[in-house]
C-alpha cells in the first residue's frame, strides 16, 4: 500500500466502468500516488493494455485484452487489494 503523505479525504465519486473494459474497485488505493502504481503495474506487466485508475471512486478499470485472474494477481503483487471484478 501507498507510504505517501497526499492521501485525499475527498467523498468517492460514483464513476462509471469503460465500456468494454474489465473494472473493478480497489479500495485501499487512496491517491494518485497509488493509481500511479496501479496503472503501471499492469501495463508494464501486460503490454497492449491501457488502464485508467480514479482514487476518488476507486475504480480501475483496463482495456486491450486482459483476463481479471492476470489483472488481479498483478495489482495484488503490487501491494493492493482489488474487488471482484465489476464488468467485463
Amino acid at each position: 500500500m501507498c507510504s505517501c503523505q497526499q492521501h485525499s479525504q475527498a467523498a468517492a465519486t460514483a464513476a462509471a466502468p469503460a465500456e468494454g473494459a474489465v473494472s473493478f474497485r480497489v479500495e485501499d488505493m487512496t491517491c494518485g500516488h497509488c493509481a500511479g502504481t496501479i496503472k503501471t503495474a499492469i501495463e508494464s506487466k501486460l503490454p497492449g493494455t491501457s488502464v485508467d485508475a480514479d482514487p476518488a471512486s476507486k475504480l480501475v478499470s483496463v482495456r486491450g485484452g486482459a483476463d481479471f485472474a492476470a489483472l488481479s494477481a498483478i495489482v495484488t503483487a503490487a501491494g493492493y487489494t482489488p474487488s471482484a471484478q465489476l464488468t467485463r
